[in-house]
């Protein structure tokens, strides 16, 4: 029997209740006469805690309190993918049908639609013995994702029955198992998991493969691997959100699923608009195809804020566990964070640095860690990926938030605001950025890339912080009393800012590039470096080495190769032959 019993403190989302000693620890609930969904947070002798998701304006002392005996799902099953949810999988174009523009409070609405019909292809048979993870059938999500069904974790036996291939709504029962105790479950379309509890998987593998983005500076200077993780920190305006969205739209992951958490409605609408309408590159088919929208904005409650990013990383394991690899864009775990700082408040806990709870390293290390490249228990293999933004107040880096999301991530991507205002994007710092993949995957470049890959990035990556050194010295004393060497070198690292790290969106030879034509860009440069390097050891000016323009020349080559024309490179080796034989002459010769 479900636990009852009855209001008696209400403080903003947090409530307080008394009555039976049945409710446990992150059970459901369902609050007042509406029926608002709430997850108990705290359990005392005859007084239970309560988040409510939903605005608690009209609930009064006295008002009853359900148990649901269970805790905080998401429903699993086709029709996740295309849809947009609120941060506890209500969705929103269904609520917008029921109630109009703005969520009704207590609004009943299913997470997926249970009258849909599905074609299903049934793929086990009668007597199979099945396991946690098997496959028993497939739907056509989309044009783009084949949904498996697979037996729930925790289920196992032999079918006695399943029905043939057919359309079948979420209603239906497809199979029924018989466990080894005896009994039977009927196996649906759909399944149910609590969110704040990964999933189970049969191993974990380690970091060996990227997750090819197609952006210059993070694919080949700080890459991220498939089941790694990420953090965006910058100040307003530095370009978190677009960085985002080409991970989204250009990444090799299979799903994606952007946590749009706490951000401002209206940039929330941009982001559901521009997603929308994006067209994937990968079929020419839309990118919702393959995509999974949370928008939980910032008028929104914070506990339904609170929740939002474990409904989405719980999704995107659900997607794992069929083999497929999935990237995960949560949009920004600051206001995640401020939101545990709220109800933190409200529970009158002791806070700790800047107001946020003790327990904020804790709660960042654990979504953090749902974060893996795994064998499932079907046998396939797939991933999970977070790129989490973090919005610093007024960019400090130096704030809780930031520090400790650095301390679980492996790829950290510094936005910096001076960049972005010089309209150098994507606005990552080289020199404050850092990825600890490069190494774990070097036998992946050596094998799919290049083998001199590797070295060609370790030479990029000393040209600019040499650059960094040179201009400490030109701050003070200016350029002009270098040598012809290190002015070479600060050439170089122009050449290497311009024409490789900075990459144009919009363009549309630029926008992508794969990872062969990332390496022979680094080799373009570096073999011009050699070449002007030959020179300025012959005695050439540099003045004469940089009036001949094949500086601009390899700068261009970003907008002017395409990304499947890689013979051209040959033609500006060819260039800066012709270069270097023209300046040797006229100077030495």
């Amino acid at each position: 029997m479900n636990a009852k019993g009855q209001i008696h403190g209400i403080d903003g989302s947090v409530i307080r209740a008394r009555g039976s000693r049945g409710f446990i620890m992150g059970e459901m609930v369902k609050v007042g006469a509406e029926g608002l969904i709430g997850e108990v947070i705290g359990v005392e002798e005859g007084c239970v805690t309560i988040q409510v998701f939903e605005n608690t304006t009209g609930l009064r002392p006295g008002d009853a309190v359900t148990g649901s005996g269970k805790p905080l799902c998401v429903t699993l099953g086709p029709g996740i993918i295309s849809n947009i949810f609120d941060g506890i999988e209500r969705p929103l174009r269904k609520i917008e049908e029921l109630t109009g523009k703005f969520i009704a409070r207590g609004a009943k609405v299913d997470s997926l639609d249970m009258e849909r019909g599905w074609d299903v292809t049934v793929t086990a048979m009668e007597g199979d013995i099945v396991s946690p993870g098997g496959v028993i059938a497939t739907v056509p999500e989309s044009a783009s994702v084949t949904h498996k069904i697979m037996v729930p974790p925790g289920v196992s036996g032999e079918i006695v029955s399943i029905r043939p291939s057919g359309p079948y709504t979420l209603r239906d029962p497809i199979a029924v198992v018989k466990t080894k105790s005896g009994g039977k479950r009927e196996l649906y379309l759909w399944q149910e998991w609590p969110i704040r509890a990964p999933r189970p998987v049969a191993a974990k593998h380690p970091a060996s493969v990227p997750l090819i983005t197609g952006q210059r500076i993070i694919d080949t200077l700080f890459p991220i691997a498939k089941g790694g993780t990420a953090a965006v920190p910058g100040g307003f305006g530095t370009g978190k959100t677009m960085t985002q969205h080409q991970i989204a739209k250009w990444s090799d992951a299979d799903i994606i699923i952007y946590i749009g958490c706490g951000e401002r409605g209206n940039e929330m609408t941009q982001v559901l608009e521009e997603f929308t309408e994006l067209i994937d590159p990968r079929g020419g088919r839309p990118l919702m195809d393959r995509t999974m929208l949370i928008a939980n904005t910032s008028n929104m409650p914070v506990a339904a804020r609170e929740a939002s990013i474990y409904t989405g990383i719980t999704i995107a394991e659900y997607y794992r566990d069929m083999g497929c690899h999935v990237a995960i864009m949560a949009d920004s775990t600051s206001r995640w964070a401020e939101a545990l700082r709220e109800l933190s408040g409200r529970l009158e806990e002791m806070p700790a640095e800047e107001g946020f709870p003790a327990y904020l390293s804790s709660r960042l290390a654990a979504f953090y860690e749902r974060a893996a490249y795994v064998r499932n228990l079907n046998g396939t293999e797939g991933s999970v990926s977070i790129i989490g933004a973090v919005s610093p107040q007024g960019g400090d880096f130096s704030e809780p938030v930031t520090q400790n999301t650095k301390r679980f991530v492996k790829s950290f991507w510094t936005l910096d605001r001076a960049l972005a205002y010089a309209r150098h994007f994507p606005a990552i710092n080289w020199l404050t950025s850092y990825s600890e993949y490069t190494e774990d995957m070097e036998n992946w470049y050596d094998d799919n890339v290049g083998k001199d890959f590797s070295s060609f990035r370790r030479r990029i990556v000393n040209i600019l912080t040499e650059e960094s050194r040179l201009m400490e010295i030109v701050k003070l004393i200016g350029a002009d009393v270098l040598p012809d060497g290190q002015r070479l070198t600060l050439e170089i690292a122009r050449v290497v800012r311009l024409g490789f790290i900075q990459q144009n969106a919009y363009h549309k030879h630029d926008t992508y590039v794969p990872m062969a034509k990332q390496r022979l860009m680094m080799e373009l440069i570096l073999y011009l470096y050699d070449k002007a390097k030959a020179l300025i050891d012959a005695g050439v000016a540099m003045s004469a080495v940089r009036s001949s323009g094949i500086f601009e020349r390899i700068i261009a080559v970003k907008f002017e190769v395409g990304n499947d024309e890689p013979e051209k490179f040959t033609e500006y080796k060819v260039e800066i032959d012709k270069f270097y034989d023209e300046v040797y002459a006229s100077d030495i010769g």
